[in-house]
């Protein structure tokens, strides 16, 4: 067994339980190396976790690529922006290896680790989501810039060029309680308990290595027409995510979504860029404005969702289109701005609802806006073409902002983010 074996073995379980096991005292002698692995081999422990494909709703976890990115329809996620308070390098390590194996029992349906039978012990798990099934749970990593500036982690010459905060763009009144992160979980699933849940445990076991910053709970509800899922609709009642390329294209994916070998550090191959965005929506003023205004603000039908003057969906917009000498697309209408760039990108947006703010009494509701891109540039052209004349920028002020680099898929017997630490 190689010493990296060792010391990750030795992070999954104590030393109290250890001796528990072998049947010594507390006042007895201590394992080595060989000894926790007879341990663990007489108890049957598997050191590496792996999927269980007779679990019920559930998402492998390794592969080429993270599990949330390309998965479709998900329901509720619970993402949190972290601070990283690792000491050193290898700690930062054995709490990805930790997490690895934790995710994949979390993607299964299961426990982190079995109880204890002693009741004065804490629980191994906090058991909220007993009873139920994986229900589609996804989880999906990733690491900001400001990770790679930490001298103590030793990462600076691994940060790539393109990973930095994105910049302040026009209209933005960002609140600095939801900005930044040096890692981020996305959790999704099919139930908000469990992706609560899992996000917890993980939190959870890295105590001493992390704290929250900030976090965001959101929904999506998905219409349904046979056995066709629709494109859910935000909380303007008009839909998102129309124009997203083909998830399940392989060459789109690789144009859009993945990062190709010689794109970026070697680390990120096969990984993607999460650009976050927590915008907040007026919804009493939206609420008062006419049923055209509000399809001109966004350039599509509200009920359809096609472009104006179309009947389909997923019909082209065809934006220098005129009649009687005008535009059939306002030209300063959302989409229409966004299709002034070529750049694509893959939205997973959520719609959010917080109660009221207490000195307006309105409600505190809007998007978390999540996109995936091979490159931050992609959103940050889109964004910028917005710029100021955008109709929707009446109805929204983006209040939260945030870039982290998503670490590519697992292979079985490796961990999260193994070749960052190369």
């Amino acid at each position: 067994m190689s010493n990296e074996d060792k010391s990750f073995l030795q992070t999954q379980i104590s030393r109290r339980d250890v001796l528990k096991i072998a049947g010594i005292g507390s006042a007895g002698v201590l394992l080595g190396a060989s000894g926790l692995t007879g341990v663990l081999t007489a108890v049957g422990a598997n050191p590496f976790a792996d999927d269980d494909p007779t679990a019920v709703n559930k998402v492998n976890f390794y592969g080429k690529h993270q599990s949330g990115i390309l998965t479709k329809n998900p329901q509720h996620v619970y993402f949190v922006s972290l601070n990283c308070t690792a000491k050193s390098k290898q700690e930062l390590k054995e709490m990805f290896q930790l997490w690895t194996q934790y995710s994949v029992k979390l993607m299964n349906g299961q426990l982190v680790e079995p109880n204890s039978a002693n009741l004065l012990l804490p629980t191994a798990d906090t058991g909220e989501s007993e009873g139920l099934d994986a229900s589609n749970l996804t989880l999906t990593y990733g690491v900001g810039p400001s990770l790679f500036e930490k001298p103590e982690l030793g990462l600076q010459s691994k940060k790539p060029a393109e990973l930095k905060d994105l910049p302040h763009f026009p209209k933005d009144q960002l609140d600095p309680e939801y900005v930044g992160g040096d890692i981020c979980i996305q959790a999704c699933a099919d139930d908000p308990q469990v992706a609560f849940h899992a996000v917890r445990n993980l939190i959870r076991a890295a105590r001493g290595k992390v704290t929250m910053r900030w976090s965001q709970v959101g929904f999506n509800s998905y219409q349904k027409k046979g056995k066709k899922t629709m494109t859910p609709r935000n909380l303007f009642a008009f839909k998102d995510g129309t124009g997203n390329p083909n998830v399940d294209n392989s060459k789109d994916m690789n144009d859009v979504v993945w990062v190709q070998p010689g794109d970026s550090k070697g680390w990120l191959t096969g990984g993607s860029y999460l650009a976050v965005r927590r915008i907040q929506m007026h919804i009493e003023t939206w609420d008062r404005t006419s049923l055209q205004g509000q399809e001109d603000t966004f350039g599509r039908h509200r009920d359809s969702g096609a472009p104006i003057g179309k009947t389909g969906e997923f019909e082209d917009m065809e934006i220098d289109r005129k009649e009687n000498g005008k535009p059939v697309v306002p030209v300063n209408s959302h989409v229409a701005l966004a299709k002034q760039v070529k750049d694509r990108i893959l939205r997973r947006s959520f719609s959010y609802s917080d109660g009221i703010h207490s000195k307006t009494g309105t409600f505190d509701a809007g998007l978390l806006f999540m996109s995936f891109q091979k490159n931050p540039s992609q959103f940050i052209n889109i964004q910028n073409s917005f710029g100021r004349v955008d109709k929707l920028n009446e109805y929204i002020t983006h209040r939260g902002s945030a870039l982290f680099a998503c670490f590519p898929g697992v292979k079985k017997g490796s961990f999260l983010g193994a070749e960052l630490f190369k």
